[in-house]
């Protein structure tokens, strides 16, 4: 009958017990070399991906695709990603039952002399010598001692039934090497958890923690969505604007972001830039002041890339420059027909605009006073130009949809003609498709609005289609009033939806009345369009003072750019055309603030693993025995030595060592026995 002893052992093998199965997986060499992959990976995603950036950078950067699935994987904030703090909290448990292991063992062989080595081991070594003397087996013990210790070996003596074993070694250091190693990945390890935000993100997690998603100002914030000072690790971003303070610095978490209280109030006296002739910045930097109630005086300090301001553990870094709430002065066009209407306001300032076509916010998100582009005809890339200043801002319709806007303030110089641009996109994934307004002789746009307005007004399009039909030679009045107002309906259907638009309506129309063909009437109604545009433009000019009957070719070129220009207006679906008459500059500065309390950890965890890897890679333990047996009249003396790293160098050791030793006891050395004790 079989006992419970029995019913643990299969084929004279114990079981292993779960918990011993399972400390073996967790110290086994293979997990810890691939969580070390796996970490070293993601840590060179996190360096090569820029870090807590806004999500709609990323989104223009990769596209909604890509900008989801990375989203997913929190590659945009990897170090305090759940799975990578699992990782690092794996490799902790991984390496430090590993540590717990092998250290008593790492210890035994760093102290043990191993002197219970037998003559017929020694001699089935492969670096090994003997020598037969004519003195006492004290005096070659002593001999032996003498040079291993000038060799760097420590000693022990043994004294044997009929020999007596001097055992020696040296660079036990190198099994420190393998202790450093590990403890220091332990130590870098839980500085990297101390550093990952783990308290933010336990916040979050169980719901403490609310993210903010909304652009409201930090007094509107509930507390729910705010962190107190010198709780948690954290690396955020904040603007502030020239002569401005601010005492929070804002975090970016999952779609939105949370605020970090400061300890001190940080204020920007002033901020500088210098540009490269390319446009690009040389450099910036930003002189602060540093309020902190536990200061006597406040710190002053001027901050440029690489060179934070440092202050109880928070470093202040130069990160971006940006608008900081320039003043604008802007006239904006109704594109319904209209008096242009002069307005004043900020970036980061909000508008209303009322239209035909119903009321707009006006959202100003930038300003740039800058904007070096390219030669387009230039070879080489140093040659750019300055196009004057611009800035962008958002038209949101009451159901909370909203185009983006880029309007340049001075018209630009493009294949012989200057233009006024302005681009539009749905979504920042996207590229600005531009607009171009031609500028008239005067630089403006008082020629192309004063044209639209002349066709938007019922009374200037009847005018102007009654001198077409005079210069065409229609004369029946049923028939003048008939095509006045088809005329009209084409004209707005022109400005809402193009000119592909009205000859589709027109192709329609020929079609269901038959009669004549449609070709002659799609031919009639273009002529009868392009006259009545043309009698419009002839009255914009007249009221210019110009004779429209003998146009310069600058006026012609300029009428058909504007017919251009009018047919996108369909696509630029906004109201108003805001022009940029003023500005008054103010700049602000981006700053980085982050607190890390693990990073002097892990500074100490990478000196000691750097410690570790010396002593691993160029420290050699080496093992040196020499047994001294009397025989006859003399004694007869045995050295062997054995190194688990650098055969090569330790051969070359070796031989130094023998032929000190032979040195020492004044005799030649002969040649070792074999296995059965005969000479060789």
């Amino acid at each position: 009958m079989a006992t419970a002893a029995d019913s643990t052992k299969r084929g004279g093998r114990q079981r292993k017990s779960t918990a011993s199965i399972l400390l073996t997986f967790l110290g086994s060499m293979n997990l810890a070399i691939t969580l070390l992959v796996a970490v070293a990976i993601a840590s060179v995603i996190g360096t090569v991906l820029h870090q807590n950036e806004p999500y709609q950078d990323y989104l223009i950067k990769f596209g909604p695709f890509w900008f989801e699935v990375y989203e997913r994987l929190s590659l945009y904030d990897v170090y305090s990603a759940p799975w990578f703090l699992f990782m690092l909290a794996f490799l902790v448990v991984s390496t430090s039952v590993c540590l717990t292991r092998h250290t008593p063992v790492m210890w035994k062989e760093m102290t043990r002399f191993r002197d219970h080595q037998q003559e017929r081991s020694l001699r089935a070594f492969s670096h090994k010598r003997e020598w037969f003397v004519a003195m006492s087996p004290e005096d070659a013990a002593a001999a032996a001692d003498a040079t291993l210790r000038r060799n760097g070996y420590r000693t022990r003596h043994k004294n044997k039934p009929d020999a007596r074993l001097v055992s020696a070694m040296r660079g036990t250091s190198n099994r420190l090497g393998y202790i450093f190693t590990h403890l220091a990945i332990v130590i870098i390890c839980i500085g990297g958890l101390i550093d990952g935000n783990l308290l933010m993100q336990w916040k979050y997690w169980t719901g403490d923690l609310l993210v903010e998603t909304r652009n409201i100002p930090v007094s509107q914030i509930d507390d729910s969505s705010k962190l107190p000072p010198r709780q948690t690790a954290f690396r955020g971003n904040v603007t502030i604007p020239e002569q401005g303070r601010a005492s929070v610095v804002f975090l970016q978490l999952g779609e939105g972001y949370v605020v970090q209280e400061l300890p001190f109030r940080i204020e920007v006296e002033d901020f500088r830039i210098e540009h490269y002739d390319t446009g690009e910045p040389r450099s910036y930097e930003s002189d602060l002041v540093l309020h902190d109630p536990e200061l006597d005086e406040p710190i002053r300090q001027t901050i440029r890339v690489n060179e934070p301001l440092v202050h109880n553990g928070h470093a202040i870094y130069q990160a971006s420059f940006g608008d900081g709430g320039s003043r604008l002065g802007l006239r904006a066009w109704p594109l319904d027909g209209g008096d242009p209407e002069e307005l004043e306001t900020r970036v980061n300032e909000e508008l209303e605009i009322d239209g035909e076509r119903g009321a707009r916010r006006v959202e100003i998100t930038d300003f740039e006073v800058f904007n070096i582009h390219p030669e387009p005809e230039a070879t080489d890339r140093r040659q750019v130009r300055n196009v004057g200043p611009s800035f962008t801002f958002r038209l949101r319709r009451p159901t909370g949809e909203a185009l983006e806007y880029e309007n340049y303030m001075l018209p630009i110089e493009m294949d012989g003609g200057r233009y006024f641009l302005s681009g539009v996109r749905r979504s920042p994934a996207e590229d600005f498709r531009y607009l171009y307004i031609p500028a008239d002789p005067n630089g403006g746009l008082d020629r192309f609005m004063g044209l639209l307005q002349q066709l938007r007004q019922p009374e200037g399009v009847a005018a102007a289609a009654d001198r077409a039909l005079d210069a065409i030679g229609v004369e029946d009045d049923q028939v003048r009033g008939r095509i006045a107002a088809e005329v009209h309906d084409m004209i707005d259907t022109l400005l809402e939806s193009g000119f592909d638009a009205v000859m589709a309506e027109q192709q329609a129309r020929a079609e269901e009345r038959g009669g004549e063909t449609p070709e002659r009437l799609m031919d009639f109604y273009r002529m009868i369009i392009e006259r009545t545009l043309w009698e419009g433009y002839a009255q914009v000019l007249a009221d210019e003072g110009i004779d429209p009957g003998e146009p310069a070719d600058e006026d012609l070129v300029f009428y058909r750019d504007a017919l251009s220009a009018m047919t996108a207006l369909a696509d630029y679906d906004a109201p108003v055309f805001l022009e940029l008459t003023d500005y008054d500059h103010r700049q602000a500065t981006g700053l980085q603030i982050a607190r890390a309390p693990g990073q002097n950890i892990v500074y100490f965890g990478s000196l000691l693993l750097t410690i570790g890897l010396f002593l691993l890679f160029y420290v050699s333990h080496r093992r040196a025995w020499c047994l001294i047996r009397p025989e006859g009249d003399g004694t007869r003396v045995l050295l062997a030595g054995s190194s688990q790293r650098d055969p090569l160098g330790f051969a070359k050791a070796f031989d130094s060592l023998g032929a000190e030793l032979d040195h020492r006891l004044g005799g030649d050395g002969q040649p070792p026995a074999d296995t059965n004790g005969e000479r060789s």
